[in-house]
């Protein structure tokens, strides 16, 4: 496994809309276990292929790393299927890292998506993962979750962005 380069804001990959997998293979394997490895050791919540600069329909969970026993869900060609209700809580980001916003999201999905097998599954959540959900979701389709605050609050962001980005 290796760990690999987080891509940040400003970098076009982060925009691109992921190409849907064809294949399972080795590579994705490896692919995924390394993306594994970068996420646990940026201690994030989730990751999606175009953070690390592969524009695939890809993203990986662990909602359970906080209670200290990792259980790694995989997600290729994950869609939303039903969603409902509205909550808005704050979100982080680890291609922009040392920010954090309140968005709003549905405040429960059903996802349908590809195991890293390449068995189909559907799984509801609700809370953190319902967010989490959505967040790496919309990495896949090239939008960051700073695309979802007010005018007022993106022209902010940008002003601290200028100031924190890592360089």
């Amino acid at each position: 496994m290796a760990k690999l380069k987080i891509r940040y804001l400003g970098d076009p990959v982060l925009r691109e809309k992921a190409q849907p997998v064809e294949e399972i293979d080795e590579d994705l394997q490896r692919l995924i276990d390394d993306m594994a490895e970068t996420m646990y050791d940026a201690k994030g919540l989730g990751l999606a292929a175009n953070q690390v600069g592969e524009t695939k329909r890809l993203f990986i969970l662990d909602l359970s790393q906080k209670e200290g026993k990792p259980e790694l869900l995989v997600f290729i060609n994950p869609e939303i299927v039903e969603a409902e209700g509205k909550v808005e809580e704050e979100e982080g980001c680890l291609s922009i890292p040392g920010y954090s916003a309140k968005v709003r999201r549905h405040a429960k999905v059903l996802v349908k998506a590809l195991d890293r097998e390449g068995k189909l599954f559907e799984m509801e959540l609700e809370g953190l993962g319902a967010r989490a959900v959505q967040h790496e979701l919309d990495h896949l389709n090239g939008i960051l979750y700073v695309d979802h605050l007010s005018t007022l609050k993106k022209q902010l962001f940008k002003r601290w962005w200028k100031k924190h980005r890592p360089k």
